[in-house]
């Protein structure tokens, strides 16, 4: 154990599995394949929780020629209903949910290891700014113990982006000291959660950068409320700008469509995959 899982083949473009809200295994392949991507950043706690069978997962996915790329956790208890109450349960802030969490990554971990996944993706969860906060060595205690039960599995970890800004998420990369933990980078959140400018945040964590999320926003238009998810090509993101940061800084990292919002994701990821294909260098 211990030795990272690698994708030999990349850059990769696929789609998040929990962005077409599938009912069960077979209704994420189809709607994957309606997509018109052969890869996957697929959510594990289904499968972590009985709701969804390893096996049944992995034949479905096969036999649909879909490629799962990586996986994702979720924390126990996060509630996104508003920027308040997200930096109140997010990550692994809330103290009363840490062992929850701790039992939840050593099993997404087992999962990560059976399907040969080389990366789990999750919020760590607002970071303070401040080295000397005590708060902030608290939640590097926290997100270390993460990085080891992952990387004992041969998985290494990214933390996404938008939660804090880039200059502190660069600082706790650095401070954790640990080769496995990187950024999964998402520029909408980035917006959303009125932070940096998203072409400049990828620049300064471009080397700790594993995965990106194609998702694009429009800033909040008052302090303390959310931006908007949009149709990618339509927000704030400057793609063009985004993808060329991209090219000199991550190359080779994969690109997974997210959208969280809308009625017709399925017509919303294939738009997006049509500007990642107009402007970045992936299989068609």
């Amino acid at each position: 154990m211990g030795e990272i899982a690698s994708q030999d083949e990349g850059p990769r473009l696929g789609v998040c599995s929990w962005s077409l809200k599938p009912r069960s295994p077979e209704d994420l392949a189809q709607k994957a394949q309606w997509c018109g991507v052969d890869a996957l950043q697929l959510a594990l706690d289904p499968l972590r929780t009985g709701l969804w069978s390893l096996e049944a997962t992995t034949r479905a996915l096969a036999a649909a020629g879909l490629a799962v790329r990586s996986g994702m956790m979720a924390m126990a208890g996060e509630d996104y209903s508003s920027p308040e109450s997200i930096r109140l349960t997010g990550g692994v802030g809330p103290d009363e949910r840490w062992p929850e969490n701790l039992a939840a990554a050593r099993a997404n971990a087992d999962l990560a290891w059976r399907l040969r996944l080389p990366l789990v993706t999750f919020h760590a969860g607002f970071l303070p700014e401040r080295r000397d906060d005590p708060r902030r060595a608290v939640l590097l205690d926290r997100l270390r113990a993460l990085v080891d039960v992952f990387r004992d599995r041969g998985v290494a970890v990214g933390f996404e982006t938008g939660q804090e800004r880039a200059a502190t998420l660069l600082e706790v990369l650095q401070d954790l000291h640990c080769p496995t933990a990187g950024v999964n980078f998402d520029p909408a959140n980035m917006l959303l959660y009125d932070r940096d400018d998203p072409v400049d945040a990828l620049a300064q964590l471009g080397p700790f950068v594993r995965q990106v999320h194609v998702k694009d926003a429009w800033r909040p238009r008052d302090v303390g409320t959310w931006g908007a998810e949009v149709v990618t090509g339509t927000g704030d993101v400057e793609w063009e700008g985004f993808f060329a940061t991209l090219r000199r800084v991550a190359p080779r990292v994969d690109l997974m469509i997210e959208r969280e919002a809308g009625d017709d994701r399925i017509g919303d990821v294939r738009r997006a995959r049509d500007l990642v294909r107009a402007r970045c260098a992936v299989p068609a």
